[in-house]
């Protein structure tokens, strides 16, 4: 065994330890008042500065989306609302909202976003460097990719292959740095590193908010309500943790709420491993 080797088991090794301990900790603490957690959140409808427009209808035309795989998975979940359908195969020129309800809805839609849309930043970013090749080809094996099997063909046919609206240089500069400084519980990769379903669908709306002229302020007060929604229990401990150090979740910086040391798989637990944890409820898991 190499030295490179030696030392990546060994790293795993520790982090599986961390994570074990962190784990033993939420077991043996009793869970606090959900109410009390969730005080302060951002409001169940919050509005993005985006406009869908033809969107859905786009990503069907283009494969990405297959229309039949698509309702048939909904049709499961007792079949697709009107609004729904209208944002798959309609059109909606009013800003988009994100509520309780629909998270988990528009979490599909971004990831096929996220997925289809050509840019830099799947196409030489991280996700095509053979190191991360996550047991298969670059950018094929993870679960961003191999996981959405909602598309016509494979998914990797569609992997930035389209290219349903362009940036100038000055937006994609935005979307590379805000995707640096967004991270998600399920794990310690950025946005720039779109590896599961969270990931890419972030990018996706960064790239779609920036493509319409979204301000920066705008785009991280909207990353942060949108990871909100897609991780609520997590969100609901950490404006816990801020609100008991004496900052309001209305007041508080995006850029920190984003950052790794609150929102990154280690940074939240780390803050668990401070506080008693709220119970789990209805989040988005990694996968359709």
């Amino acid at each position: 065994m190499n030295k490179n080797k030696r030392s990546l088991l060994i790293n795993l090794a520790l982090a599986a330890a961390f994570f074990t301990v962190v784990a033993a900790i939420i077991l043996s603490r009793p869970a606090p008042d959900l109410k009390v957690g969730l005080a302060g959140l951002p409001s169940d409808d919050a509005v993005l500065p985006v406009v869908w427009g033809d969107l859905g209808g786009r990503m069907v035309q283009s494969g990405v989306i297959d229309q039949g795989k698509f309702e048939a998975l909904y049709a499961s979940r007792g079949g697709l609302n009107p609004e729904e359908k209208n944002l798959l195969l309609g059109r909606d020129d009013n800003r988009l909202k994100i509520t309780s309800r629909n998270a988990g809805y528009l979490l599909n839609l971004f990831w096929a976003l996220g997925l289809g849309q050509k840019n830099p930043i799947i196409l030489s970013g991280e996700m095509m460097d053979p190191r991360y090749g996550g047991g298969g080809p670059p950018a094929g094996g993870f679960a961003s990719t191999g996981g959405w099997s909602l598309a016509a063909g494979s998914a990797m046919e569609h992997y930035g292959k389209h290219e349903f609206f362009t940036l100038t240089s000055a937006q994609q500069t935005l979307v590379e740095k805000i995707s640096r400084g967004i991270y998600r519980p399920c794990c310690d990769n950025s946005t720039h590193f779109p590896d599961c379903n969270h990931g890419m669908a972030m990018l996706g709306l960064l790239e779609l908010m920036a493509s319409q002229g979204a301000s920066e302020e705008e785009m991280w007060k909207a990353a942060l309500s949108v990871n909100a929604h897609w991780f609520p229990d997590n969100y609901a401990l950490i404006a816990d943790y801020f609100k008991k150090n004496g900052v309001a979740w209305k007041n508080v910086d995006p850029r920190k709420a984003l950052s790794a040391a609150y929102s990154s798989g280690s940074g939240y637990a780390r803050l668990v491993a401070e506080m008693a944890p709220l119970k789990r409820g209805q989040g988005n898991s990694c996968s359709i």
